[in-house]
């Protein structure tokens, strides 16, 4: 890490971090308390295929302020709908990222999701 800090302080630029995550918003179960022997009748409300996942970019810069960058993708249930985020997707944040940030990128990617983005790799340098 010592040297994208260093490779990133050099060309003054961004040093980003990527990560993403899913989440349900309906509870796995339906819990509550009842009196021995009355088994409690719980309704859950909402759909159970209810997802949502976050991509999200740290931005660090000496002598400037933290940025977080990040997109919501909702699962609309559809079975031929994408749950998670497609290169295409990855893609988009990145060019949002480099403009709002208005300089070079170092990228540190995790890469543990399928679809990689065009052009990048651990370390990689965006001008």
């Amino acid at each position: 890490m010592a040297v994208r800090g260093r490779l990133a302080a050099a060309r003054g630029a961004w040093l980003v971090f990527e990560d993403e995550a899913g989440f349900s918003m309906t509870p796995p179960h339906a819990r509550t308390w009842s009196q021995r022997g009355r088994t409690p009748v719980v309704r859950v409300r909402g759909r159970s295929r209810r997802r949502i996942s976050i991509a999200a970019l740290t931005c660090y810069k000496p002598g400037r302020r933290s940025r977080l960058i990040y997109r919501p993708r909702r699962d609309d249930g559809n079975r031929d709908g994408h749950k998670s985020f497609s290169w295409r997707d990855y893609r988009d944040l990145l060019i949002v990222a480099h403009t709002q940030l208005g300089g070079p990128i170092v990228l540190v990617w995790d890469c543990e999701n399928d679809g990689v983005p065009f052009g990048s790799r651990p370390g990689s340098v965006w001008d």
